[in-house]
């Protein structure tokens, strides 16, 4: 982090932002919003092509409903943050509606396989169209009510609280209600409706903890004993990171969920190393985590078939190891251009259009397409941590470099599991996989990014800015790691 008063050389290495005007950025994001529209829309017509073999009329009212859907939130977004990042917008509606076209590609490909064994289907895209529906409305709803992310800081320990409850909730309910789905226990299920509580949960405590750190950050800014060249952490000091190392455990063994506890843990740890800029807080928490997983794969069955999966898929290729070893064939027969979209055979994998998404992607799209995917998402993380360095408040540094990380760090642990980097989780891809929690959360985690972008983007007036609701913690600058003498 930078040294105290330096929040405003921060602010002014993003003067070529603040010198474009409102206008300028209106129309980059609403022609990246029609360049998105065109790509969608073309692959939908590829799809159909290769699948059906004839084009209907209904693609390109899909592909205006598309831009109008995306249009409405760009004219939100320029009136209620005129000043935010013009390509993240962008970057999330061209994810969204690739995960469209793929959801639809694999629903005509179960379609199909219905009829010729005159078995029943679920059709994913109507239902992933109306959760997208939702998502936006939540998004400008995040919009319009937080004016400014300091207000945030009011209600920290509330959040907190919230977050805590949520990602303990699934645990201690019955299994009427909280089902066991696929080993982990995660889902709340109430007639035809389920949600994850614990993705909401991750945006909750992500901001308990960004204004935990600023409002604490005393006891991190001095460094402990010296032992062999390293500065120890004070012991007095390593409270935060048990508490999350023991919420994580919880987590693993309440609910049996490596993915959750992994993003929440790795995020947090991240954040801790902004604030202090000291590399042993994230050495002591790697280590306290790879102890969590050695006790849940002992005490769990299911995490040591997905471990033993992980090393050798091929030892049970029609048992435990079937979705694995589908997806790196499906991986295998893309290559470098893919099949085409329309042209594989992506239905194969189970969860193909959830938990294995960017593997239909990989088949159909090839290398090159997964990786301009994941290009995207990086391209949106670094608008994310852009906005996040230039803002001028250790709240907002905190807060939008944890929620740009938490998504990079999800991608890293959906595409490690796919591609046998590392054992699967059952996180899916933000705004990719169908699914409703996932969508709803991550809608909301791009709006609190947009309005930090736009805090950190917005000229200086010269005025000193005034304090948001009496919260002293939104106004604290940056500071340095000391040792005491």
């Amino acid at each position: 982090m930078a040294q105290p008063g330096s929040a405003g050389l921060l602010a002014g290495q993003s003067g070529d932002t603040q010198g474009k005007t409102a206008p300028t950025r209106r129309g980059t994001e609403l022609s990246m919003l029609a360049f998105a529209a065109g790509l969608v829309t073309a692959a939908l017509m590829l799809v159909e092509a290769n699948h059906n073999e004839s084009l209907t009329i209904r693609i390109l009212w899909y592909g205006l409903a598309y831009l109008a859907l995306f249009g409405i939130a760009h004219v939100a977004v320029r009136k209620w943050a005129p000043y935010a990042d013009p390509l993240i917008l962008p970057c999330v509606a061209l994810l969204n509606g690739l995960g469209l076209v793929m959801i639809y590609r694999i629903d005509l490909a179960k379609a199909e396989a219905a009829l010729q064994t005159e078995s029943e289907w679920e059709n994913a895209v109507p239902k992933q169209i109306l959760w997208t529906t939702i998502a936006l409305l939540m998004f400008l709803a995040v919009l319009y009510v937080i004016k400014d992310h300091r207000t945030l800081t009011r209600y920290g320990y509330t959040f907190g609280l919230a977050g805590l409850f949520l990602l303990a909730l699934p645990a201690v309910l019955p299994s009427a209600i909280a089902p066991t789905i696929n080993g982990a226990k995660i889902w709340l299920r109430v007639g035809i409706f389920s949600i994850q509580p614990g993705e909401f949960a991750k945006i909750m405590l992500l901001i308990f903890f960004a204004a935990f750190l600023v409002s604490k950050r005393d006891l991190f800014i001095a460094a402990g004993r010296r032992v062999l060249g390293v500065d120890l952490p004070r012991a007095r000091d390593l409270g935060p990171i048990l508490f999350c190392w023991g919420v994580s455990v919880m987590v693993l063994v309440a609910e049996k969920d490596l993915g959750t506890s992994l993003l929440f843990f790795g995020t947090v740890l991240v954040m801790l190393y902004v604030a202090t800029e000291r590399a042993i807080w994230v050495g002591v928490g790697l280590s306290l985590f790879a102890i969590g997983c050695l006790v849940a794969y002992q005490l769990f069955g299911h995490v040591q078939v997905r471990v033993e999966t992980w090393l050798d898929p091929f030892a049970d290729p029609d048992g435990a190891g079937y979705q694995l070893v589908q997806a790196l064939f499906g991986l295998g027969t893309g290559g470098i251009g893919g099949t085409g979209l329309g042209a594989g055979r992506p239905d194969i994998v189970p969860f193909a259009n959830s938990d294995f998404i960017t593997a239909a992607i990989g088949e159909e799209l090839g290398f090159i397409g997964l990786a301009a995917v994941l290009l995207v998402y990086m391209l949106l993380a670094m608008r994310g941590l852009r906005s996040a360095v230039a803002v001028r408040d250790t709240f907002g540094k905190l807060l939008g470099g944890g929620l740009s990380f938490a998504l990079i760090m999800q991608v890293f642990v959906v595409v490690g599991g796919v591609t046998k980097l590392i054992p699967l989780t059952g996180i899916t891809a933000p705004f990719l996989s169908a699914g409703g929690s996932s969508l709803l959360a991550n809608y909301v985690l791009v709006a609190l990014l947009l309005r930090i972008s736009d805090a950190a983007r917005r000229p200086q007036t010269g005025q000193k800015p005034k304090p948001v609701n009496q919260a002293p913690i939104a106004e604290a600058h940056t500071v340095m790691v000391e040792r005491p003498q």
